[in-house]
């Protein structure tokens, strides 16, 4: 008769903090870089996106912010995902590649206001939602997916 046997070997508890450690890590610099990202938003929109958003409840302005953190998020995943196993410098790359996701978004959103006819900004603060916000939305979310595909 077989019996089934489970071995649990060593147990080391050294790669569990290092991950811990690490994971923290990496949350604070892509909490930076998100809250640049929605500094940089609020400063290229009109009002302020904070009460707009969560306050107001502006549809517009809530597709634009989830737009953006979802472009950032993209950026920031790829980043880590691609990062040196050291952790210092896995850590600078996802900052710089952070930064320069927020600066072209940014640079994004001000073509697109000039290209476009009619401004976008005019409909952030509107209660309906208008159809600009998707086409916002998808932009971002483009120059995000492109900027990680260009990190692999």
């Amino acid at each position: 008769m077989n019996q089934a046997r489970v071995e649990f070997g060593t147990l080391t508890i050294d790669p569990l903090i290092r991950g811990a450690v690490a994971s923290v890590l990496y949350f604070l610099v892509a909490f930076a870089v998100l809250l640049v990202g929605f500094v940089m938003v609020n400063l290229l929109t009109p009002g302020n996106l904070r009460q707009l958003v969560f306050v107001d409840r502006r549809p517009n302005a809530v597709v634009l912010a989830c737009a953006m953190y979802a472009a950032l998020a993209i950026v920031i995943i790829s980043a880590i995902f691609t990062s040196s196993s050291q952790l210092g410098e896995g850590l600078l790359g996802v900052a710089v590649y952070g930064f320069v996701g927020v600066a072209l978004q940014g640079t994004a959103l001000v073509i697109l206001e000039i290209a476009v006819p009619g401004r976008f900004r005019d409909h952030i603060e509107a209660r309906q939602l208008h159809p600009a916000a998707f086409a916002t939305a998808v932009m971002l979310l483009s120059v995000g997916g492109v900027i990680a595909a260009a990190l692999s």
